[in-house]
């Protein structure tokens, strides 16, 4: 994974706590929802850029998974197992860059919250649904989380791309036409722990064939 991309999100989660971090859910019931939706406990889930974030939590909590959590920071997959402790063993850690590295194997469903709109060079966008091409299993669903048209322009430093859900939908199909058919979409608000909102889609795709 390129050093500077990893260097930055571990700088991140190191200089603040978890609940200071502006994407901070005590309890992130839209996705573990959405999630619930569309697996069955046995089916093999994976959150993609899920950190120290609190899925994990919930999922493990409803009795589905098997899951995996690949994210480019190890700090932040260290705050998540260290706040599991032993229900960390459940779990399959990856430290990875999504862009740069094949998921270890297939899976049903695929999450992934604010990783996509952080690609703002074609190439990453490329590479990432090549990602989720090799990831996603037949008939299997990818919920996709971005800012919102109307949501940040930079978050953590960082710029990024904002999405409706028929420029998602466009995005990917241009990258990997006929993979995936867009199923639902709806906005969502999140108010961060400083109180500030920040605008997103959620869109579900279903992998074809």
């Amino acid at each position: 994974m390129p050093p500077a991309r990893a260097d930055h999100w571990n700088a991140v989660h190191d200089s603040r706590g978890e609940e200071e971090l502006t994407w901070f859910e005590a309890d992130p019931d839209l996705s573990a929802d959405l999630v619930a939706r569309h697996a069955a406990p046995g089916d093999a889930i994976i959150d993609v850029g899920g950190g120290a974030t609190r899925l994990v939590d919930a999922l493990l909590a409803r009795g589905l998974g098997p899951v995996t959590v690949l994210d480019i920071s190890e700090s932040a997959l260290r705050t998540s197992r260290e706040r599991l402790g032993a229900r960390a063993a459940d779990v399959t850690w990856i430290v990875a860059d999504v862009t740069r590295a094949a998921p270890p194997g297939r899976f049903v469903v695929w999450h992934d919250r604010a990783v996509f709109h952080f690609l703002t060079e074609e190439p990453d966008r490329a590479a990432y649904v090549r990602a989720l091409a090799g990831g996603l299993a037949p008939g299997g669903w990818a919920i996709v989380a971005t800012f919102a048209e109307d949501g940040p322009e930079m978050c953590s430093g960082l710029p990024v791309r904002r999405y409706a859900p028929d420029d998602l939908t466009g995005e990917f199909e241009r990258h990997a036409p006929g993979l995936l058919e867009p199923v639902a979409s709806r906005r969502h608000v999140h108010v961060t722990p400083k109180g500030a909102e920040q605008r997103f889609q959620y869109s579900v795709f279903r992998r074809i064939g």
